[in-house]
């Protein structure tokens, strides 16, 4: 029953993810990436707001404090970096590689810090599943006219995703993931629309793409994806989170075909297929935890005042 649970979990999680490449690609068609994310968390932070107050959940200044970091990280700063580089020029496939680099990041992290010591088939996994997805967007890579820092853009957003994501772990959130999701979609909400009211251009494009860009990420990029990914972190993990994330960007490569109609190459279909095989490999393999780990001082004492708060 569990493996049932996980695997209809990491499927959706690929899914949506993919996703929210797509959204981007059709929000900044219609408008500048920070005035497609005012409005999505605008929209999503109405909904989630009312979906808590029906369902009578309230946070703690504990809990706004945590989820204020994490939402920075994992949503403002990710995405706010990764979307202005698609409206900037970068393809939805490069920018999703660039995401799927997270894994590496996060374990090397995990075993740092939580003494999590990643097997050999899993080390083979990683390596594979990054081989397949530059196999799907090597062809992208080469042809895109774009001067180099431009893809520095996406990696920004990887790196805060990544520090969000072993955050998450660190400061051990409790919260429904309904709440959690609120209190973070405020903090990017009020972060976006500052950033467009600056900009001049907070007003949104009355046009009805641009509202098909907002309905779309709001369902299924944010309560979709970052609900799947909350779900998938607190019960597997983040590195195994992180590692179905390889999967995205020939997903995202199916999505492309299907609504902008990209094609789809055999490098492409091989690196579908590579990318497959990584995964499998990886979570087929069974982590090992290094005995009599000791948390870092300032890790320690944040898990020890949770525990606290949430007696």
């Amino acid at each position: 029953m569990k493996a049932n649970v996980d695997a209809v979990a990491g499927t959706a999680l690929v899914v949506l993810w993919s996703s929210g490449f797509i959204g981007a690609e059709l929000g900044t068609a219609e408008a500048p990436a920070h005035t497609l994310l005012a409005w999505r968390y605008v929209a999503a932070v109405v909904l989630l707001i009312a979906w808590c107050r029906y369902r009578r959940l309230t946070p703690t200044w504990h809990a706004i404090r945590i989820h204020a970091v994490l939402g920075l990280f994992c949503q403002f700063l990710y995405l706010g970096a990764t979307i202005t580089g698609i409206g900037m020029g970068v393809p939805p496939g490069v920018a999703a590689l660039i995401a799927a680099l997270q894994p590496l990041l996060v374990a090397l992290a995990s075993s740092r810090i939580f003494g999590e010591r990643v097997g050999p088939r899993q080390s083979l996994g990683l390596v594979v599943g990054i081989v397949g997805v530059s196999l799907v967007v090597v062809g992208d890579m080469s042809g895109a006219d774009l001067a180099w820092p431009v893809y520095l853009l996406p990696a920004a957003g990887m790196l805060a995703l990544s520090i969000g994501t072993i955050g998450q772990r660190i400061l051990v959130p409790k919260e429904p993931i309904a709440l959690s999701m609120a209190i973070q979609c405020s903090i990017s909400a009020a972060g976006f629309m500052t950033w467009s009211m600056l900009a001049g251009d907070a007003a949104p494009p009355m046009t009805v793409g641009f509202g098909l860009a907002v309905a779309w990420t709001v369902v299924l990029s944010t309560f979709g994806a970052y609900g799947a990914y909350l779900f998938v972190v607190r019960r597997n993990g983040p590195t195994r989170a992180s590692v179905l994330l390889y999967l995205t960007p020939p997903t995202t490569m199916v999505w492309a075909w299907l609504m902008f109609g990209d094609a789809i190459t055999w490098v492409g279909v091989g690196g579908l297929a590579v990318s497959a095989i990584g995964v499998a490999a990886y979570v087929s393999g069974t982590s090992v935890q290094v005995p009599k780990f000791r948390a870092p001082a300032s890790a320690a004492s944040i898990v020890s005042s949770s525990a606290k708060v949430t007696k």
